[in-house]
């Protein structure tokens, strides 16, 4: 059972601790607040957190689908109490959504392949930069999902937009109504190995879902009357073992995707432009009207789009914004910064003025 679900002999090791205390191997399948569904060797389990656990866990430690988990299991009853959290590989998160939120949500573990799903009739190319960085940054395989490919009439032009920001990562246009690009896209579902999707409300996750696994696993809504965009439908996250062996973990359709602790991601995702950036003439070149700016040149002669400019600074600027809340020494490098463009745009105001 376990190894349907991915169990391998590097998690026996890591679990050798907890099997000497009695505890036995588990998986999360579905969390929905405070609720798990757990698969064991046994089977299917329903679990609750140890209280310890909840109140000694850190931040972004609970367990969330994807999760191994070591567990007490009550003999005779299909219950049990989830003592600790396995360590993850593959980790998929954001800044938690709502206003003034400052703290990190883990939105799946364990995964080895980030679908990010875009609806071809909703096309925003920036969002799907944004998550590309989010699933670079989480180590595993990003793959971009444009869905609806029957409802665009330009598709291929749309997908050589996304594919000229991707940088060689796979980007397959879909149908699931009419099967189109699945075949190709399950070629990234690999027996024992897990994949996430992720994308905004309406973007078609579960209805891939139910067409991987060949039965209505989620439930799903038509488009709204507009015929533009699908409506949100799955209110949990949930792990599904498919009829090829792979799994696929569903998960709630987001807003709004905030970046959190991304750095890394976000220079793979823009390697274009940070390659630029090192090619200018001045190591702390601010890209505005130095000579030799190599950003500027790009802009200027069109080798660089000024939205996909507009974009990284804007999700630079973000990612500093988070880390200085959260870090004072780095709030107080942000205000010096602020400080100093304040400066120069006063000392430019007045030297325009003085000219008049």
């Amino acid at each position: 059972m376990l190894e349907n679900y991915g169990w391998s002999a590097t998690l026996q090791q890591q679990f050798a601790s907890h099997a000497a205390q009695g505890l036995v191997p588990a998986r999360v399948l579905v969390q929905q607040r405070g609720h798990y569904e757990i698969v064991s060797a046994a089977g299917e389990l329903t679990a609750t957190l140890a209280g310890k656990f909840a109140r000694d866990a850190d931040e972004g430690a609970f367990p969330v689908a994807g999760d191994w988990v070591a567990v007490a299991a009550r003999e005779g009853d299909a219950t049990a109490i989830i003592r600790d959290v396995l360590p993850r590989h593959g980790v998929f998160v954001r800044r938690a959504a709502g206003p003034g939120a400052a703290r990190m949500q883990v939105v799946a573990a364990n995964v080895d392949v980030a679908l990010l799903v875009a609806a071809l009739n909703d096309f925003n190319v920036r969002r799907i930069e944004r998550y590309l960085a989010a699933a670079l940054e989480s180590g595993a395989q990003p793959v971009i999902v444009l869905t609806k490919a029957d409802m665009c009439d330009d598709v291929e032009a749309l997908k050589a937009e996304v594919e000229a920001i991707a940088f060689g990562v796979p980007v397959h246009a879909v149908s699931a109504p009419t099967g189109d690009g699945l075949d190709a896209l399950r070629a990234h579902l690999a027996p024992g190995k897990t994949a996430v999707l992720v994308g905004s409300s309406g973007a078609g996750k579960s209805t891939l879902v139910n067409a991987f696994a060949g039965s209505a696993r989620m439930e799903t809504r038509a488009i709204s009357v507009d015929g533009q965009r699908g409506r949100h439908t799955t209110t949990h996250r949930e792990l599904v073992l498919l009829p090829s062996g792979a799994l696929i973990l569903d998960t709630p359709g987001m807003r709004e995707l905030g970046l959190w602790d991304a750095g890394a991601g976000l220079s793979a995702a823009f390697g274009d432009v940070e390659e630029l950036m090192t090619q200018c003439k001045f190591h702390d070149c601010r890209h505005r009207t130095e000579p030799g700016c190599a950003v500027r040149a790009a802009l200027e002669d069109g080798t660089l789009a000024a939205e996909r400019w507009e974009a990284y600074g804007k999700l630079q600027r973000e990612l500093a914004f988070e880390k200085g809340k959260n870090d004072p020494k780095a709030r107080a490098e942000t205000r010096k910064v602020w400080l100093r463009r304040h400066k120069d745009y006063r000392a430019k105001k007045k030297f325009e003025e003085g000219g008049e």
